[in-house]
C-alpha cells in the first residue's frame, strides 16, 4: 500500500470520526458514551402523568461505568413517594447509536414508547406507554441541544438533554398488581450524562399546566470550569407553539434564588424584556440515586407531587400566569448560600 493511499485511509477515517461525533452533539437524546467508557453515567428521564392528575410515575433507565458497571432502571411513584433501584449486568444492557433506543433488561425505551417489565423483592411492573404529539426543544448551529454552545465542550462535568419538552401519553401501567391508565396524559423526557452530577443545583419541571400548551423547565447548577466554576443554568417555557429558551449561554441572568421557607423556592430569570418567575411548593419526595465519578452511590431527593406557580412577563405585559401540579422538583440546600 502506497503511502498516499495510507494517508488517504487515515484521512477518511479522521473525517468518519468527526461525523459520529458531530451526529452524537446533534442529537443528544441518543447514548452518548461508549461501554468502555470508565467513571461515566448516563441516563434517560420518563415522566408521566395521568389525564385527571391524580397518578404520576417516573422512569430513569441508564449505566454506570465505573469499578460497579451495570445498567439499571430506577422507578419513583409520585402519590407514595416508593422507589426502588432493578439492577442489570452490563450485557443486558443494547442501545442504537442512530436514535434513542436502550434496553436494560427486559424493559424498553425509546422516544415514542417505552415497555416496562421490571421485577425485584418489592416491585413487579409492567406497562406499555405510547408518545404522540412531541414538543421538541428547536436546534440551531450553535445550539444543537438545550446545552447550546456548551454541546461541542467535551469535558463536562454533567451534560444535560431535553428530548420532549411534552407529549400525550397513551398506556397503563400495572404496579404489584394494580392496574393504572395514563390514557390522555402528559409525559416529558430528557436525559443526564459525563461522570458526575453537579454539587449543587435545582431542577423544576412541569408540564401539567390548565392549559396544555405549558411547559416549563429551568436547571441551576455549579459547573466546574477550567480549574475554577461558575453558577450556570438552562431554561425553558414553552408557549403558544413557541420555545422559549433563557439560558446562561445566551445572555439570560438568575435575577435571584430564593428560599422563601422551608417548602416555597423563588427563582426569577431575565433575558431582555421577558422575566420568568417560578415559584414551588415543594410536596412529597422519594429517594433515587445520583451519580457520583460513575458510581450511582450518592442520594438525592425529587418530587413528583410539586406545584409551581409560574409567571412570564414582556415588560409589564404578563403573556402568561398560571399554577402547575404534578412538577417534579429536586433541590440541593448548598445552592442557596451562593445567591445569599
Amino acid at each position: 500500500m502506497s503511502k498516499v493511499q495510507i494517508q488517504n485511509i487515515t484521512v477518511y477515517c479522521l473525517f468518519i470520526s468527526i461525523m459520529k461525533s458531530l451526529y452524537k452533539i446533534y442529537h443528544p437524546e441518543v447514548f452518548q458514551g461508549s461501554l468502555a467508557k470508565k467513571n461515566y453515567f448516563e441516563g434517560w428521564y420518563f415522566k408521566h402523568v395521568s389525564a385527571d392528575f391524580s397518578g404520576a410515575f417516573a422512569v430513569i433507565p441508564g449505566v454506570s461505568l465505573s469499578d460497579d458497571a451495570h445498567s439499571f432502571i430506577q422507578f419513583i411513584d409520585g402519590n407514595t413517594g416508593k422507589t426502588s433501584y432493578f439492577r442489570y449486568p452490563l450485557n443486558d444492557f443494547s442501545f442504537s447509536t442512530k436514535k434513542l433506543e436502550v434496553s436494560p433488561g427486559r424493559s424498553f425505551f425509546s422516544e415514542n414508547e417505552i415497555r416496562l417489565d421490571l421485577e425485584n423483592q418489592d416491585f413487579r411492573i409492567t406497562g406499555k406507554m405510547i408518545y404522540n404529539n412531541i414538543t421538541r426543544i428547536p436546534k440551531r448551529i450553535l445550539r444543537p441541544g438545550i446545552m447550546g454552545w456548551y454541546s461541542f465542550i467535551p469535558s463536562m462535568e454533567c451534560n444535560h438533554g431535553v428530548v420532549s419538552a411534552g407529549h400525550a401519553v397513551e398506556g397503563s401501567i400495572t404496579v404489584n398488581g394494580l392496574v393504572s391508565d395514563f390514557s390522555g396524559g402528559r409525559g416529558y423526557i430528557e436525559k443526564d450524562w459525563g461522570t458526575s452530577f453537579p454539587e449543587s443545583w435545582i431542577w423544576m419541571q412541569c408540564n401539567t399546566f390548565r392549559r396544555e400548551d405549558i411547559s416549563v423547565m429551568i436547571s441551576v447548577a455549579k459547573i466546574p470550569w477550567m480549574g475554577s466554576w461558575f453558577m450556570g443554568f438552562i431554561s425553558f417555557i414553552c408557549i403558544e407553539g413557541k420555545v422559549i429558551v433563557l439560558a446562561t449561554y445566551n445572555g439570560a441572568k438568575i435575577s435571584r434564588i430564593t428560599k422563601i421557607d422551608d417548602i416555597h423556592t423563588e427563582v426569577v430569570i431575565r433575558k431582555g424584556g421577558l422575566t420568568l418567575t417560578a415559584v414551588t411548593e415543594k410536596k412529597g419526595a422519594g429517594t433515587l440515586r445520583a451519580p457520583a465519578k460513575g458510581l450511582m452511590e450518592s442520594i438525592i431527593k425529587e418530587s413528583l407531587n410539586s406545584e409551581v406557580m409560574v409567571e412570564l412577563k414582556n415588560g409589564n405585559n404578563i403573556l402568561f400566569s398560571g399554577k402547575g401540579i404534578r412538577a417534579g422538583y429536586e433541590e440541593t440546600e448548598k445552592i442557596f448560600s451562593y445567591f445569599t
